[in-house]
């Protein structure tokens, strides 16, 4: 199929670290005739993407070049270091940025943390990318600063990491074209957002009450009261007998 038969798409850029596995199991239950194509991109160029209409949103890290892009802050990262199991670091179970001024801190080019001046002593040369830069730390050449999900992502047996109490974070957010917020793009931030497939969102408004006409209940209500009415007797009318019958007078005496 082409052209105008082909069926709609929604096209989502992700950067490493990001995982949109639950959101695009949501998205096939919720709109199974509209399929979901993910593709992969690094944190530098994803904004270009979607601002270049490569996709029609993507997982983004913040903070990023937002001009032309609408973006919703999903979560933040808590920041680690990553060192060789048997380094010192290991040991604890928190560092801060200071206590790793002596140490060989990598700082790749792909870096995704906005740093006044990164900690530690700087390496020779700054490692291309974050995987490059693992691989460096675990051959002993020196530490790693990033996102957790990230240290997870490029996990080694024989490297761990431990949080950065004071480093800056990483936010990871939804971000489309602002001029270009698509009934799907709603659909995606609903998803991402949380909302069940009964929020109010994109449902019709509810129909208000027209107070002029009587309820249901009102109508019940006057039904039971005519009822009532009918089967009381008029006044008048009562029973001689009984304790609640009219009282006789006593027989006059005869002369």
């Amino acid at each position: 199929m082409t052209g105008s038969d082909a069926p709609p798409s929604f096209r989502l850029a992700y950067v490493p670290g990001v995982t949109p596995t639950k959101w695009v199991r949501i998205w096939h239950e919720r709109l199974p005739g509209v399929p979901l194509v993910l593709s992969g991109v690094s944190a530098a160029e994803a904004p270009e993407v979607v601002r270049g209409r490569g996709a029609d949103a993507g997982l983004v890290r913040l903070p990023m070049d937002r001009s032309g892009l609408s973006a919703i802050p999903l979560y933040t990262e808590t920041t680690v270091v990553v060192v060789p199991k048997d380094h010192l670091v290991a040991a604890v179970e928190e560092v801060s940025a200071a206590e790793l001024a002596d140490e060989v801190v990598l700082h790749p080019l792909d870096d995704t943390l906005e740093w006044e001046r990164p900690p530690g002593l700087p390496a020779v040369e700054r490692p291309a990318t974050t995987a490059d830069a693992v691989e460096l730390v675990a051959a002993g050449v020196g530490l790693l600063v990033v996102p957790q999900s990230l240290a997870r992502l490029y996990h080694r047996r024989d490297l761990t990491y431990r949080p950065v109490t004071d480093a800056p974070e990483s936010r990871v957010a939804l971000s489309w074209r602002e001029d270009e917020t698509t009934d799907l793009v709603e659909q995606f931030i609903g998803i991402v957002r949380g909302r069940t497939v009964n929020s109010t969102r994109g449902r019709p408004a509810p129909v208000p009450e027209d107070k002029s006409k009587p309820t249901a209940k009102a109508k019940a209500k006057s039904k039971t009261t005519a009822k009532s009415a009918a089967r009381k007797p008029a006044a008048g009318k009562g029973a001689r007998s009984g304790s609640g019958g009219a009282k006789r007078g006593k027989p006059r005496r005869r002369s």
